[in-house]
C-alpha cells in the first residue's frame, strides 16, 4: 500500500469550502472491487459519521461526471478516508476510478453527506444487512463498533453472488473473532469456484431471516445493497414486524420514482422548461419536479438520488424559479450562484436550464 507524506494537520475540513483530495492508496479488494483511501492536501482531518458518503467530481474525456460513493472506513481514523468501488461493466465513472486513479493523484469530491446514520441512544442491537457493493456504509459502522470498543449486539449479514465476490471477507472473519456481540452470515447465491463452501447459498427470504435473526422485530435494521436486494429486505422486515421507523436504508438508485399523485391533471398548472443545449422545450406541471419530466422526455440530466441529497443532477438556472426542498445536496452559496437541483425542484414560472 502506498503512502504519503503529508503536511502538519491545519485544522478539520470544511464541507462548504473544501473539494480537494489526494488519492494516498489503492488496494484490491476482490476481483472487481478496489478501495481508494483520501486525504487533504492541506493537511486537514475529516468529520463524519459512519454511514455517510461524498460526492465525486471527475474528469472523464470531455465532460466531469458526478457520482457518490459511501465511506467505507470509521470516523475513528479522521486523517483520511476511504471508498470501495465495484467495477461495473459499462460504467463510465468505475471503471475510470479502477482503470486511472493511482497514489498521488488529486480529485475533487463534496462532502460528507448523507443521513445514513446509525441511532445508538435508542438501541444497541443491530442488524446489518447489505448486498454486493452496499456493505461499504455498514462496514464503516462495524470498524466504528471495533474502534471503540462499543458494546453492541450486531447481526451482519451480508449477500454476494458467490464466496468469492465478498468484499472485506478476511476482516469480516477477523472482526468477528474480536466483536463479542457480532454474529456473522455471509450468503452467496452460489459457491461459485468454491466447491467446499461450508454454509448456505441462495437469496434472502422470510423463512431464512427467521431462523437466523429470531429476534429481528427488535432490531434496528441498517440496509444497503442494489434496489431489488433492498425492496426483498424491506418486505422481509415489515413481514417479520420491523417496525417502520427501526428500517433504514441507503441507496443511490438512478430511477426516478414517480408518485401517481404527481401526475398532471387538466386542471393543474404547467409551465415550459428549456433545456437551452439540448434544445429541447417540455411541460411541467405545478407539483412535478423538473427531473422526472425531464426524464420521461428522455432529456439528459444525470441522476443519483433523485431527492435532493447527492447532488448529482446540479444544474444552473438561467432564468425563472423553482421551489426547492433539498436534504443537503447543494450549498447556499451555490444556490446563489444560481444552480439549483432538479430533482426536488417544482417550477414556480417558466425555466430555462443549462443543460
Amino acid at each position: 500500500m502506498a503512502t504519503e507524506t503529508l503536511a502538519p494537520v491545519s485544522g478539520w475540513w470544511d464541507p462548504e469550502t473544501d473539494d480537494q483530495l489526494r488519492c494516498v492508496a489503492v488496494h484490491q479488494e476482490t476481483h472487481d472491487v478496489r478501495s481508494f483511501t483520501f486525504v487533504s492536501p492541506a493537511g486537514k482531518q475529516f468529520r463524519f459519521g459512519a454511514g455517510q458518503y461524498f460526492l465525486f467530481d471527475l474528469p472523464i474525456g470531455d465532460a466531469v461526471e458526478s457520482r457518490c460513493y459511501s465511506i467505507s472506513s470509521p470516523p475513528t481514523r479522521p486523517g483520511s478516508f476511504t471508498i470501495t468501488v465495484k467495477r461495473v461493466a459499462g460504467g463510465v465513472v468505475s471503471n475510470w476510478l479502477h482503470d486511472n486513479l493511482t497514489p498521488g493523484a488529486s480529485v475533487r469530491a463534496q462532502g460528507p453527506r448523507g443521513t445514513f446514520l446509525r441511532p445508538v441512544a435508542e438501541t444497541r442491537k443491530y442488524l446489518f444487512l447489505s448486498g454486493g457493493s452496499g456493505i461499504t456504509p455498514v462496514m464503516s459502522m462495524l470498524r466504528e463498533i471495533a474502534d471503540t470498543a462499543e458494546v453492541a449486539d450486531v447481526v451482519f449479514l451480508h449477500a454476494g453472488r458467490t464466496p468469492q465476490d465478498f468484499v472485506f471477507r478476511d476482516e469480516l472473519a477477523l472482526l468477528a473473532g474480536r466483536i463479542k456481540g457480532l454474529r456473522l452470515f455471509l450468503l452467496p447465491e452460489t459457491a461459485g469456484a468454491e466447491l467446499s463452501w461450508p454454509g448456505l447459498t441462495g437469496r434472502i427470504s422470510a423463512e431464512l431471516m427467521a431462523l437466523a435473526v429470531p429476534d429481528m422485530s427488535e432490531r434496528m435494521v441498517m440496509c444497503c445493497g442494489p434496489a431489488p436486494f433492498m425492496a426483498a429486505a424491506r418486505s422481509i422486515a415489515a413481514s417479520l414486524g420491523v417496525p417502520p421507523g427501526r428500517y433504514l436504508e441507503e441507496s443511490f438508485d438512478t430511477a426516478v420514482l414517480e408518485s401517481p399523485a404527481l401526475e398532471v391533471t387538466p386542471w393543474t398548472t404547467s409551465f415550459k422548461v428549456q433545456f437551452a443545449k439540448q434544445n429541447r422545450t417540455i411541460e411541467v406541471g405545478a407539483e412535478q419536479t423538473v427531473l422526472s419530466c425531464a426524464k420521461k422526455e428522455g432529456i439528459r440530466i444525470p441522476s443519483s438520488c433523485a431527492n435532493g441529497i447527492c447532488g448529482t443532477c446540479k444544474s444552473r438556472l438561467v432564468s425563472g424559479s423553482v421551489d426547492m426542498k433539498h436534504g443537503g445536496g447543494i450549498r447556499q452559496r451555490e444556490i446563489d450562484a444560481g444552480m439549483f437541483l432538479p430533482c426536488c425542484s417544482r417550477p414556480l414560472s417558466d425555466l430555462v436550464i443549462e443543460r
